[in-house]
C-alpha cells in the first residue's frame, strides 16, 4: 500500500464507519473530514507561536515526529498524540482534543485544504508524537523563544 493509501486507512480507522470517511474524503471540494479524536489518537493544539518552534525542535531529535496538523497564519499546530492525553494534559495555553470531541482532518495525499494542511502527514504506520518527547520540545522550544525576547 502506498503511503497516501495506508495514512488515509488508518486515518479513516479512527472514524464510526470507515468506508463512508474514505468516500466523503473523495467528494468534499476541501478535502477534509471530521473525525474523532480519542480513539486512535488525541491532538493537543499549540498555539503558533510555541507549536512551529517546537515542531522543529522534534524534528532535530527524532528521525520522524507523528503527524502534525497546522493551518495558515497564525494557526495552532496540532500534534497527534496517544489517546488518553488529553485528558491528562495540564499545559497552560494549549487546547485539546480527545474522546468526544471531533476535528477537521484534511486527506493525507492531498493539500486541497485551504483552512488545515498536514506539517507532519501521517505514514499509515500509526506512529504519534510522545507526549513527554512533545513537553520537552515545547520547554526547549518556549526557553530558545525567551531568549530571544531577552536580546532584544
Amino acid at each position: 500500500m502506498s503511503g497516501a493509501k495506508s495514512a488515509v486507512a488508518w486515518l479513516a480507522s479512527a472514524a464510526p464507519d470507515p468506508e463512508s470517511c474514505r468516500r466523503e474524503w473523495e467528494r468534499s471540494p476541501h478535502g477534509v473530514v471530521l473525525l474523532p479524536a480519542g480513539r486512535s489518537w488525541d491532538v493537543l493544539f499549540l498555539p503558533s507561536r510555541l507549536g512551529r518552534p517546537t515542531l522543529d525542535v522534534l524534528c532535530r531529535v527524532l528521525d520522524r515526529p507523528g503527524p502534525v496538523l497546522g493551518g495558515f497564519g497564525d494557526a495552532p499546530a496540532g500534534f497527534l498524540v496517544p489517546p488518553g492525553t488529553a485528558t491528562r494534559w495540564l499545559g497552560t495555553g494549549i487546547r485539546t482534543a480527545g474522546l468526544g470531541t471531533w476535528i477537521v482532518v484534511p486527506h493525507p495525499g492531498r493539500s486541497s485544504a485551504r483552512s488545515v494542511r498536514w506539517l507532519i502527514p501521517p505514514d499509515g504506520s500509526g506512529t504519534l508524537t510522545d507526549p513527554v518527547l512533545l513537553e520537552l520540545a515545547m520547554h526547549e522550544a518556549a526557553a530558545r523563544l525567551a531568549g530571544r525576547e531577552n536580546e532584544r
